[in-house]
């Protein structure tokens, strides 16, 4: 780039000029390295802008010979990823490696490197194990943990031998072809990146660069065998336990007890999608297609028999352009498990507006009761069985395990009782809490096991897979029982499988080891048979896990349609950044100023001021002002309408007050009613048939019911990357202003987090049904905090609401021609409102709808009729064309 000029040859259509400052910014902004933030609303070409500016860059410094973080060290065997199968962690295209041994095999290799009384001592317990389940030496060998060494010197690594060589000389050979300077882009969904790949598509860098796709097993497994399994936990575990299997092809029958033999489905043999012959044919295949999405991977696979996961994480090294879903990028046991390198390169995170939220729950962590009573008898079991044959520091190790999970199962099963006052009866009462909360340090020392090195306890489990032979023997034992009282003709368990107990177990224990003031342990006793107990980590800030990235990465770059309010993103991921010295380009629509009508409403129908607050907007006269409004609103607006509610317990007593009294039949009359549902696996059909009922309304008779209505809700599937195009939505109605529910125990915990008020206001949550008079003693211990909040918790708060809204109106207008009413129904959002505890919510509204919003009208006849002008224009406008 010279004198601050840069094209943008790749751009295929002509740019508008919104597009060419976006695209110069973004240059500019990876030129400068750092975080910075790019707001565009949806329907300008966001996605195509990016594209042709971040990869141009790239395109430029690899003609200058530029290499960002050259000097960076390469990393070696010992960081290969322990989910690959091993023949693909040491393969390397014509070359030929060492395999290591993995797995110990009982008689000579193991028993030779025992001492002769433990000689002596195993060959009794083998004995007693094969007189008990029948099983043999070699599935003793199976489950048996490997000799480990916890000294400092050899920093705790289990004594494996090598055969033929050692790992890490064929992982430097390997990453010699590695590309040093990387574009990661990454979003939320799957039909994000299908839509990123669609536009790169249309440009010349799709045939110029290196690209690869990456995704779930759920996204990619072409193994039906296991795709059956529907749940994304259950696959993952499915597809690991077959790499264990070494001889799919020689394993047709597979013994479980003395006597009885069960046949093995595709899904329980190993996979034949993991042959070694198969990676040269995906990777030449793939290399020849032209930037190939998740489909085209998948069909390939399919093709020549070849797993698709696999195959396109081993092409990483080599891409210029890594795209991946967030989960992949934002956990760092992914990124070492996947093996990207971010050092010097530069990492595109779109629909950033969830990017905080998406960061936090990743690293969230949650066991249940009855997993940690499962995981137990699992750990029982098996030190009964291997006790005498495991060293001294496995069965050390195996014992602290027994100490901790009885610990968790000790503290959720405690009856002590707690004294408390209402806060609003002023009674005493005793009773139970339904939900505590402690930090760290609180919880360690409440179980007295703070005197136990986690570090070295994760460390040995990492190193041991230790997680695998428990639960492998716990789960060949228990089928064993299953098959001898039921025989061959059980069916596979839908139940939840022990490894996921145990993975949750270790996720808790990592989290652990965080700082004390980066979350905080929430502790639910179980209550009779309604709820289960469990033990969840909250993670309070992102900060520490976001700087994991960005001290990396050469340039960090967030992008979406509606980034603002941006003070919430940056207080919770990089707040040391001020937000002067962050750069942050927004820019208008693309659609000119008559194609959007933005209206404040104050006013329902009847004169009644709107009030959608939480102590108001249950009240049959506001439900009552709000269908009077709606009926007015279908009799003007052509097409499709959304309406959009805080909640779904809300819209449903909308809902159900308007069909008894008998609005619903009166909108009905114009317009056909949608409700969403709330599982997602439905939404695909319902949009379908909303869509197709708005497409059939262009050929009805005058008079007749046109179009639809759509009610949805805030948060909800509809809510969120749902494009209502053209006649889809003609009109967004925001009904409220959707605060969430001071009720939220983890919402709160972070507001008290971000305020500073950890060690000033209480939020031991009560069991509400221990007092009649104070069923909202959570909401009342909710507001009491937002009240006691007087800066960054209160923005913090009001952000959140404002995220959601911004959401929810960005999802009409989609292209230069389309058009859209808006409309914000609470007198709060005009310009007259009072403003209490909160800045103004219309200040945070994006810029394109801010500027062009009506906040004042004198009533609600005003607001009909600018909607009536409104769509008469362009009702003659379309008529000229």
């Amino acid at each position: 780039m010279e004198d601050g000029e840069v094209d943008f040859p790749a751009f295929p259509y002509k740019p508008y000029t919104i597009q060419v400052d976006f695209m110069k910014f973004l240059y500019q902004s990876l030129e400068r390295g750092g975080i910075s933030m790019l707001e565009s609303p949806t329907g300008t070409g966001k996605t195509l802008s990016v594209i042709c500016s971040a990869l141009q860059w790239l395109v430029d410094k690899k003609k200058k010979g530029i290499v960002l973080g050259n000097g960076e060290e390469k990393v070696n065997g010992d960081d290969k990823d322990d989910d690959d199968p091993d023949w693909i962690r040491n393969f390397v295209p014509n070359k030929v490696h060492g395999v290591s041994e993995r797995k110990p095999v009982m008689s000579k290799k193991i028993m030779g490197s025992f001492s002769e009384d433990k000689m002596e001592r195993g060959g009794k317990e083998v004995r007693r194990m094969e007189e008990t389940n029948g099983f043999d030496d070699e599935d003793v060998s199976e489950f048996l943990l490997e000799d480990y060494d916890s000294g400092e010197d050899n920093s705790g690594k289990s004594k494996r031998t090598h055969v033929g060589g050692d790992d890490s000389s064929s992982g430097e050979e390997e990453e010699d072809d590695e590309t040093e300077l990387k574009v990661y882009f990454c979003s939320r969904t799957h039909s994000q990146l299908s839509q990123f790949m669609k536009e790169l598509k249309k440009t010349t860098f799709a045939r110029e660069l290196k690209i690869v796709c990456l995704g779930s097993r759920k996204n990619f497994c072409i193994n039906e065998g296991v795709l059956k399994l529907r749940s994304l936990a259950r696959i993952n575990e499915r597809c690991l336990e077959l790499q264990k299997q070494k001889k799919p092809a020689a394993s047709k029958q597979k013994k479980l007890v003395a006597g009885k033999q069960k046949k093995c489905n595709k899904g329980s043999c190993g996979c034949p999608m993991l042959r070694r012959q198969k990676v040269n044919e995906f990777r030449d295949e793939v290399s020849r297609q032209q930037a190939p999405d998740i489909e085209d991977l998948v069909n390939i696979g399919r093709i020549l028999g070849s797993c698709p996961y696999y195959g396109s994480r081993k092409m990483i090294p080599t891409a210029d352009l890594v795209v991946l879903p967030y989960q992949s990028l934002l956990s760092k046991s992914s990124r070492e498990s996947l093996g990207l390198k971010l050092k010097g390169s530069v990492v595109i995170i779109d629909e950033a507006h969830n990017l905080s939220d998406a960061l936090i729950s990743m690293h969230n962590a949650k066991v249940t009761l009855p997993q940690l009573k499962k995981l137990q008898s699992c750990l029982e079991s098996y030190y009964l069985r291997f006790c005498d044959l495991l060293g001294p520091t496995n069965r050390r190790y195996i014992q602290i395990l027994k100490i901790l999970v009885g610990a968790f199962i000790q503290i959720l099963c405690d009856d002590t009782k707690v004294m408390y006052t209402c806060s609003m009866c002023d009674a005493g009462r005793t009773t139970s809490a339904s939900v505590s909360t402690m930090t760290i340090n609180e919880f360690l020392f409440s179980l007295n096991i703070d005197n136990i090195n986690l570090f070295k306890v994760l460390q040995h489990m990492k190193e041991t897979n230790i997680i695998y032979k428990i639960t492998g023997y716990g789960d060949k034992v228990a089928a064993s029982q299953e098959v001898e009282t039921l025989g061959d003709d059980r069916e596979d368990s839908e139940e939840e499988s022990t490894i996921t107990g145990f993975r949750a177990f270790s996720s808790i224990l990592s989290s652990l080891v965080n700082n004390d003031s980066a979350g905080k342990i929430f502790i639910a006793k179980p209550q009779g048979a309604v709820a289960e107990g469990y033990i969840k980590y909250v993670m309070l800030t992102g900060e520490k896990i976001f700087s994991e990235i960005s001290n990396e990465a050469h340039s960090i770059v967030l992008i979406g349609g509606t980034l603002k309010p941006i003070e919430e993103t940056r207080e919770r991921l990089f707040p040391s950044l001020q937000l002067a010295q962050l750069p942050f380009f927004s820019c208008g629509h693309i659609i000119p100023s008559e194609n959007i009508l933005p209206l404040a409403v104050k006013h329902g129908p009847s004169g009644k001021s709107l009030d959608f607050s939480y102590k108001m907007r249950s009240s049959p006269a506001m439900i009552e002002e709000l269908g009077r409004l709606l009926c007015n609103l279908v009799s003007v607006v052509p097409e499709g309408v959304v309406v959009f509610f805080s909640s779904f317990d809300y819209e449903n007593q909308v809902y159900s007050s308007w069909k008894s009294s008998g609005i619903l039949s009166r909108i009905m009359k114009k317009k056909h009613i949608f409700r969403e549902p709330r599982r997602n696996t439905d939404i695909e059909a319902f949009l379908k048939e909303y869509k197709n009922k708005i497409d059939s309304s262009y050929n009805a008779h005058p008079g007749s019911c046109t179009g639809a209505l759509l009610l949805a809700v805030v948060g909800g599937k509809v809510s969120e990357g749902i494009n209502f195009s053209d006649g889809a939505g003609r009109c967004i109605v925001m009904v409220g202003l959707p605060y969430p529910s001071p009720s939220d125990t983890e919402l709160m915990e972070r507001v008290k987090h971000i305020e500073g008020l950890e060690k000033n206001v209480s939020t031991k949550r009560m069991d509400p049904s221990a007092c009649p008079e104070c069923k909202e003693a959570d909401r009342e211990t909710g507001f009491h905090i937002l009240r006691s909040c007087k800066g960054r918790g209160k923005d913090y708060y009001e952000n959140i609401c404002m995220k959601a809204v911004n959401q929810c109106i960005g999802r009409a207008i989609r292209h230069v021609n389309d058009y859209a009413a808006i409309l914000l129904l609470d007198a709060r959002y005009t310009s007259e409102s009072i403003e209490n505890s909160f800045s103004h919510p219309t200040h945070k509204l994006p810029q394109w709808i801010k500027h062009q919003l009506v906040t004042k009208t004198s009533n609600y006849g005003e607001v009909q009729k600018k909607l009536h002008q409104f769509f008469m224009f362009h009702r003659r406008k379309e008529a000229t064309i």
